[in-house]
């Protein structure tokens, strides 16, 4: 290969610059798209901020090309040929086409409308195509392109279903300032003032040793090597300054260690956790506050702040990261190993993964905020189980409410919480947790109509693994729920008790879709192996019903046998004074009582009373 052919490029470009009529392909193992509702959000709120600090309203929309740039990160192109392939950088290209798929239709039926498509597909001999070349996304980046919303298949990959969540988070992060006459500034400045630095190498292992430098080596100043710069310059030289580098450097390659981008959210989490004590209003013409401020730029904000923040000696500095840094930085390692690591049923921390695994990441700053560093491990542990089940409580009551859990949904309500929790020693942190929790009007009792739906398959997915898990449990067997939630290759469907047949319901129901609506109520539903679904799914009650004890415990409490030598359920359903039974036919009626039933246990599973339990545990 020629010293041309081995040619690197480094250059700064626009957004629309690196967009406009290209098109990228991204290597098979590189294809998931994985970011989570706080990366979108950060992203969102970064560049709306930025914008509304150069934007007035008597501005011409030419003035926008006198804005100052935006350097927004940079990307990594190895060009194979006449295909460039992203090495590294296709979580943001494909966070900012999904940001402009929403701009598009936001702006579609304007007069003033700026043309956008370019920067989403691209013509080539007749045919368009998306500029980011995925074949498994390309129906649902079309759906959204053209209607705003796609229904994920159950066998859609996983980046399908991060996708379409990521994009309808838009419209609730997309701050209503800029959707009126800001609208086509905002655009014509995220298009052609914001800028990525485009490194472009002709050869896949140039590519790759780019992208290991950058990030293996440091080579890119990040956000958190000028925090630390900062940190280090006011802390005296000699041993004090080395040990609180060496320190530094350590911790946050563990966290890296454990999970993409960890070292740069755990530093967001602490601040927040610890010194936010404003965030944005949700009015118009609101001011980004100091928890707005620590998600987009914690560096400036810590060196504005830190008077505030109790820097103001050397030793204050030093304290700062040989104590609390370290403190707080191995307390959000444990958070991430109570998040993705062996799931232990009787840790006080498994209610950390239970949030997880409903992708609740705004958890993470709720687990820090009440934490001291004076705190030994066994109160760490118990402030860990009591904001974790709060945020359980929490979770299950809007799921039953069909309430959203997302980022942007819920960020305000736990700024509030994080704030009034900080710094609180056990038995007060339960107390307010539990105050907080009483004044929520919407809990369980508050509907008796749950039904699944293509938006919540999921989220009941959950619920229905924790309520199986708990019978299970409470019967004297081992816990089930990771693999009830498909973490042991067994994977594990949302099924009907009822087979899509409406014709064999006509004595009940006169319409299909009286049929079908109650078909999907929550007393109709199980959780069950995909193959059990593959082979009896189609199979009236009567047939199904002997298969069912088989299976984990509330299907098999469907069936009479389980009413019969089973001492450890018998004894559950006596203790408990559940109404459970057997059925012999399953019909409307029962449908209604099952679900009665379900919600009596998700009462038990989901109890605000335990907060308090656990407080005088500890007393």
């Amino acid at each position: 290969m020629s010293d041309v052919e081995r040619s690197i490029d480094g250059v700064a470009k626009t957004v629309a610059g690196v967009l406009a009529n290209q098109k990228y392909s991204i290597d098979y193992y590189q294809r998931e798209y994985k970011w989570e509702s706080k990366q979108m959000a950060e992203l969102v709120a970064d560049l709306t901020t930025k914008f509304l600090d150069l934007y007035e309203p008597d501005h011409a929309r030419k003035d926008v090309a006198k804005y100052p740039g935006y350097y927004l990160g940079s990307i990594i192109i190895s060009q194979k040929g006449s295909e460039p392939f992203v090495v590294d950088g296709q979580q943001r290209l494909t966070s900012l086409t999904l940001l402009l798929t929403f701009l598009r239709r936001l702006q579609q039926d304007r007069p003033d409308k700026v043309d956008v498509d370019p920067l989403i597909f691209s013509e080539k001999f007749g045919e368009k195509s998306f500029n980011l070349d995925v074949a498994d996304r390309n129906d649902c980046m079309s759906a959204l392109f053209e209607d705003g919303n796609y229904d994920p298949k159950p066998d859609d990959p996983e980046s399908v279903h991060t996708l379409v969540a990521r994009y309808e988070e838009l419209d609730g992060l997309f701050p209503a300032e800029l959707r009126e006459a800001a609208l086509p500034f905002f655009i014509d400045w995220l298009k052609d003032r914001v800028q990525l630095v485009q490194i472009t190498a002709y050869a896949d292992d140039d590519a790759y040793a780019i992208f290991e430098t950058m990030n293996d080596r440091g080579l890119k100043l990040t956000p958190a090597d000028m925090l630390k710069g900062y940190l280090l310059a006011n802390i005296d030289d000699g041993a004090p300054r080395t040990k609180a580098n060496e320190l530094w450097r350590k911790r946050l390659r563990e966290l890296e260690e454990k999970a993409d981008e960890a070292s740069s959210d755990f530093l967001k989490t602490w601040l927040r956790s610890q010194y936010s004590t404003k965030i944005r209003e949700r009015k118009k013409d609101a001011r980004p506050e100091d928890w707005d401020r620590i998600g987009t730029e914690f560096h400036r904000w810590l060196r504005g702040d830190h008077e505030r923040v109790g820097l103001t000696s050397r030793q204050a500095y030093y304290d700062f990261v040989t104590v609390d840094f370290d403190f707080y930085s191995r307390q959000y390692e444990r958070i991430i190993d109570a998040t993705q690591g062996a799931f232990d049923p009787a840790s006080p921390l498994r209610f950390i993964r239970y949030n997880a695994d409903h992708r609740f990441t705004l958890q993470d700053q709720l687990l820090l905020a009440p934490l001291r560093v004076t705190d030994d491990q066994a109160t760490i542990e118990r402030k860990f189980e009591l904001v974790g089940r709060f945020a359980d409580i929490l979770l299950a009551w809007r799921i039953w409410n069909f309430r959203a859990t997302d980022y942007s949904t819920m960020q305000y309500a736990m700024f509030n919480v994080m704030r009034d929790i900080r710094g609180l020693e056990v038995p007060d942190l339960a107390k307010a947790l539990h105050k907080h929790l009483s004044s929520i009007p919407e809990t369980f009792d508050s509907n008796d109509d749950l039904y699944v739906h293509q938006q919540n398959r999921g989220q009941l997915h959950k619920i229905l693994a924790r309520i199986t898990d708990y019978i299970t449990v409470a019967s004297g067997q081992a816990s089930n729920y990771i693999e009830l939630t498909n973490g042991t290759g067994v994977k594990h469907e949302v099924e009907h008790i009822w087979a899509d047949h409406p014709e064999r319901h006509t004595d009940e129901f006169s319409h299909e879709a009286d049929f079908a609506r109650h078909r999907n109520r929550i007393g109709d539903l199980l959780l069950l192996p995909k193959q059990f679904n593959a082979s009896y799914n189609d199979d009236p009650y009567d047939k199904k019903l002997p298969h069912y004890f088989s299976q984990n415990l509330l299907a098999a409490s469907l069936n009479s046998l389980s009413y019969e030598k089973n001492p450890g359920f018998l004894a559950f359903t006596k203790s408990s004074g559940l109404p459970f039974k057997a059925y012999d036919e399953f019909k409307a009626a029962d449908v209604v009582e099952r679900g009665n039933l379900y919600r009596a246990l998700a009462k038990q599973v989901w109890n605000p009373d335990d907060l308090l339990a656990v407080a005088q545990d500890e007393a």
